[in-house]
């Protein structure tokens, strides 16, 4: 088996699985199918959840992924891989440091373990259009659209899937303009926060 065919079969057991646990993915998939065009096609980019991004990207640079950039937050860091004709692939982990001690990611690694997508990103044309389309059949989005009308980049998570009490995954919706592909990393960080588990205030 040729390192895209390997590729495509990995892609796909790991879209296939995220699609699975996830009811607004579905919704999507089906209404994708529909039209007759699949999930696959309008896959933006996929992120890897970890707490050892270099460990975890290796599988992905074995089959044709090279390193792109780094993107820094607070509490939190990813690195993005990128193949032509492939999805990004977007693995994030807190710093490792103290600075890391308040990033949720190592808790959702610990009960998730790394092997499956956080999120899949989805391109849409009109993101309000995409957003109402999915709300009529029941699927609920986490805050509001980042980024402002005519922004390089503009994208919405749904609320999370919920396992066991935990927020699990979400489907994101991106609009791109302009021949943009890169990553805003003030709009990620805001993303992150919007899926982030409430805090139940104390009696």
């Amino acid at each position: 088996m040729d390192q895209n065919r390997e590729l495509d079969a990995l892609l796909a057991d790991m879209v296939k699985e995220f699609v699975a646990h996830n009811r607004a993915a579905q919704t999507l998939t089906g209404m994708l199918h529909e039209a007759g065009v699949g999930l696959q096609p309008v896959i933006d980019h996929v992120t890897l959840r970890t707490l050892d991004i270099d460990r975890r990207a290796e599988q992905f640079l074995a089959l044709g992924y090279t390193y792109d950039e780094t993107l820094r937050y607070d509490d939190w860091y990813a690195k993005v891989y990128r193949k032509t004709a492939y999805p990004a692939l977007f693995v994030d982990q807190a710093y490792a440091d103290d600075r890391g001690r308040t990033s949720i990611i190592p808790g959702w690694v610990q009960t998730f373990g790394d092997q499956v997508f956080h999120h899949i990103a989805v391109r849409v044309e009109d993101i309000e259009h995409a957003v109402r389309q999915l709300q009529e059949k029941g699927i609920v989005f986490a805050g509001n659209v980042v980024g402002a009308r005519g922004d390089s980049l503009r994208q919405i998570f749904s609320s999370p899937e919920m396992v066991e009490g935990h927020p699990f995954s979400v489907l994101e919706l991106a609009e791109r303009h302009r021949g943009y592909l890169g990553f805003l990393p003030p709009q990620a960080d805001s993303l992150m926060k919007s899926t982030a588990p409430r805090q139940t205030p104390h009696p």
